[in-house]
């Protein structure tokens, strides 16, 4: 057959791959990777480049949109406390939803400025001063060792991808 080959639909292999199952290695390698002809190391990374932590396209980029994503929930979760508490807990004053308020304000804008290497640290500052605003209200405290749960699972993948 001469000219491009086009793959049959749903197939995402590259347009001329071997044929085969899915999930078979390309021929060309023991492990799979493209013979392209670099010199590698054991590890399988071309000579010169360090080893990839991840398959991830862009983990830095992933790892910030963990933070971010983590950050928007606590504030959505925050703000849409409020009225429960008052409810069951009947004496969530004025300064206690003042303070709710501020922390879901502070969780947005720190979500917005996951870019920033003092982002990190200033969530996990966030997530003491929630479980300091139990103080106010059990409830708050509550909240603060969950999100802080949360956070400390976040800061894990992210030491585990970025390394």
């Amino acid at each position: 057959m001469t000219g491009p080959q086009s793959a049959p639909a749903g197939d995402d292999r590259p347009t001329g791959a071997p044929d085969g199952l899915p999930g078979d290695l390309p021929a060309g390698t023991p492990d799979g990777t493209p013979d392209d002809g670099a010199v590698r190391t054991a590890a399988g990374n071309p000579a010169g480049h360090p080893p990839r932590r991840s398959g991830l396209r862009n983990p830095e980029r992933a790892v910030r949109g963990l933070g971010a994503g983590t950050l928007s929930l606590e504030a959505l979760v925050l703000v849409l406390a409020i009225q429960p508490i008052r409810m069951v807990g009947g004496d969530l004053g004025g300064a206690a939803i003042g303070a709710v308020v501020a922390l879901a304000v502070a969780a947005v804008l720190l979500a917005g400025m996951m870019r920033r290497p003092w982002a990190w640290h200033a969530g996990t500052a966030l997530q003491g001063l929630l479980m300091l605003a139990g103080l106010l209200h059990w409830s708050l405290l509550v909240l603060g060792v969950v999100f802080a749960l949360v956070w400390g699972y976040a800061l894990h993948v992210r030491r585990v991808i970025l390394g």
